[in-house]
């Protein structure tokens, strides 16, 4: 019974899972019939599994691995070399606890206090302007709201400038040409910038508020007692601004969930916290942000009759789990209340990555996004009124990472 799941044929697949992006594995396990079956990418054998029993074997640190995994272009663009999410074992574990420490309720907390600071800033401002682009707009609140939280100094003329570069790391980890290539320089000249901060505060020259993240990352020690080197701390550091810079792209698909289900938007009206809470997890849920993760197997095991071989290059399907029709009944339909009796598992709904939030790859970041996209969905529906143009509002399943196509265009934007 060893190796008896499906073989896609063909002596490469790379450009296929280019072409149908989100949708590359969901495709096939339903083709196949299988949530587990055997593909060629970059020219080797590479395993995509999706599912929750999946997932759950994806995450057990004792079979796969994360470190030298991912590709240069994702390295040199989205995660940065030598961050926490390509290590394993203690060296992971620790450098997670660096980034949950930071993670308290009086941090979210405060968290909370400058999105709203920020909503509000930005509410003055549009009321002043003829037409909003949302995603342009939602950028840079994200970018200020990251600084202040992570404890990061940044000029205001600077700002703009700084939320494009961290947008260029996300959007171009999976481009080609001139995108990647911006994407690149960009990472290149942030970690630069961040590098120069790391050694003010380890000089004395900066002081930043003990709790955030710069000072905690600054400070951290290695399992060797070091401090980190300054290159790996800027990673770090970027490792929260540059997620919670991406948190725009769930934004804008909030308001398009608002703005597409006007059943839904009255219920959050009452400002109830659960309601919004299911609300703000159906769009994790529904809408396309990370499409998968890599893993390679650490050694051989077998798991459904198919031998895992040492060395193989995995795929965990985020977005098809999350549409699974065995985990969500009707995946396709947006239905917040779905998860009004959800069970919690770590394997079920993993936007984010699945697992522990300690021990395994979970992304440290889930909680600020949550709450984030509280925040924001509050002053959407509660404080601000708009009109919403003719534009088109369709998006793709195939670019990474996805947004409405006209990046959601407000007029006549005024405060409640």
């Amino acid at each position: 019974m060893s190796n008896s799941v499906p073989k896609e044929e063909g002596l490469d697949h790379s450009l296929n899972l280019l072409r149908e992006g989100y949708l590359y594995i969901l495709n096939r396990r339903q083709s196949f019939h299988s949530d587990v079956f055997e593909t060629r990418l970059l020219g080797k054998k590479a395993i995509c599994m999706g599912g929750k029993e999946a997932a759950d074997i994806f995450y057990d640190n004792s079979k796969f691995k994360r470190q030298g995994v991912a590709p240069n272009r994702v390295a040199e663009t989205l995660f940065g070399k030598n961050g926490v999410q390509s290590l394993d074992g203690d060296a992971h574990k620790h450098r997670k606890e660096m980034f949950m420490s930071i993670m308290t309720p009086k941090r979210l907390e405060k968290l909370n206090e400058i999105v709203a600071k920020e909503w509000e800033m930005a509410l003055y401002k549009w009321q002043r302007m003829d037409e909003i682009e949302l995603y342009e707009e939602t950028l840079e609140i994200m970018c200020r709201t990251a600084c202040e939280w992570a404890g990061v100094p940044v000029e205001e003329k600077d700002m703009k400038k700084l939320a494009h570069d961290l947008r260029a790391m996300f959007e171009s980890a999976t481009a080609i040409g001139p995108a990647h290539w911006a994407g690149r320089h960009a990472r290149n000249q942030v970690e630069k910038w961040m590098g120069n901060i790391i050694d003010e505060v380890r000089g004395g020259k900066l002081n930043p508020e003990e709790g955030t993240a710069l000072y905690t990352f600054a400070w951290h020690h290695d399992l060797e007692g070091n401090l980190l080197d300054t290159k790996i701390a800027s990673v770090e550091v970027i490792n929260i601004l540059r997620p919670i810079v991406a948190i725009s792209v769930y934004i804008n698909f909030s308001t398009l969930a608002v703005h597409h289900y006007p059943e839904e938007r009255e219920k959050l009206k009452s400002g109830d916290r659960k309601i919004a809470q299911m609300f703000v997890q159906e769009v994790r849920r529904f809408y396309p942000f990370f499409p998968f993760a890599a893993a390679e197997v650490k050694e051989d095991f077998t798991w459904k009759d198919y031998t895992f071989e040492k060395g193989t290059l995995t795929l965990l399907d985020l977005y098809g789990t999350n549409h699974d029709i065995n985990i969500w009944g009707n995946p396709e339909v947006f239905q917040p209340s779905r998860f009004e009796n959800w069970d919690g598992s770590p394997f079920s709904f993993i936007p984010q990555g699945g697992g522990d939030y300690y021990l395994g790859h979970r992304c440290a970041g889930e909680w600020v996004t949550i709450e984030i996209m509280k925040v924001s969905l509050d002053f959407l529906v509660n404080k601000m009124t708009y009109d919403i143009p003719e534009q088109d509002l369709s998006y793709s399943k195939v670019s990474i990472p996805s947004l409405p196509k006209s990046n959601f265009i407000m007029k006549n934007v005024q405060r409640l």
